[in-house]
């Protein structure tokens, strides 16, 4: 697996790198490949006709891109550590349920890290502590390879979600962990320790080589 630290990069560059990067995995050509990031401030919503969650699209004040992943609005911009995966799901059981609950447990074990005792809620993918969302997640499959990710807040500045319905969930509080800890944590710092934690979930053991790389593939 190749993990890839790829600092900020606008949401078209990083959708497009993506679809690349499934591509070339669908061909045999790479192996799992994963993308930590951040971007330039935007809102995304997954195909559907459902569209309450972005409020009045009309005065967001950052660009809307739909995308294949599954959900409604969410927020990606400054201070939010995005992590894409491709990966190869005939490899990981070919069961998107429970690869969506790994996704879970390793970003509980993240915050365990920092000292946040987070879980999940029944019926609601992503991560919470207590009534707070810490990280949303929405995938995408290609012919059993995955695409899209997770957004975990790690900046105590939330103010991005408040013209939106995050994930359609009326009333519900983001939370980061900045916030959580009650100090501010730089988005690197936070991509430096999920990174084993999601090679420890995906990777087959007898092939785990340790890769971190700071530049674009």
């Amino acid at each position: 697996m190749t993990v890839r630290w790829l600092g900020t990069l606008p949401y078209p560059e990083g959708l497009e790198l993506q679809n690349d990067l499934v591509e070339r995995r669908q061909r045999g050509e790479i192996g799992d490949t994963v993308l930590l990031l951040e971007h330039e401030p935007v809102y995304t919503i997954g195909r559907t006709r459902d569209r309450s969650s972005l409020r009045d699209p009309e005065r967001l004040p950052h660009p809307v891109f739909e995308t294949n992943r599954g959900g409604q609005a969410t927020f990606h911009g400054p201070g939010q550590l995005v992590g894409y995966l491709v990966l190869d799901l005939e490899e990981q059981g070919r069961d998107l349920h429970n690869y969506l609950r790994r996704i879970e447990s390793l970003l509980i074990d993240f915050a365990a890290g920092f000292g946040i005792h987070a879980a999940r809620r029944e019926g609601l993918t992503g991560v919470w502590t207590e009534d707070r969302k810490l990280a949303s997640i929405g995938v995408g499959v290609r012919k059993w390879v995955s695409m899209h990710g997770f957004g975990l807040n790690v900046s105590s500045d939330l103010s991005g979600y408040e013209a939106i319905t995050p994930c359609g969930l009326s009333g519900v509080t983001m939370t980061s962990l900045s916030r959580e800890c009650g100090r501010e944590i730089a988005v690197a710092e936070a991509a430096a320790a999920v990174e084993p934690l999601i090679r420890e979930a995906f990777s087959p053991k007898e092939t785990n080589e340790h890769e971190f790389a700071q530049t674009a593939l």
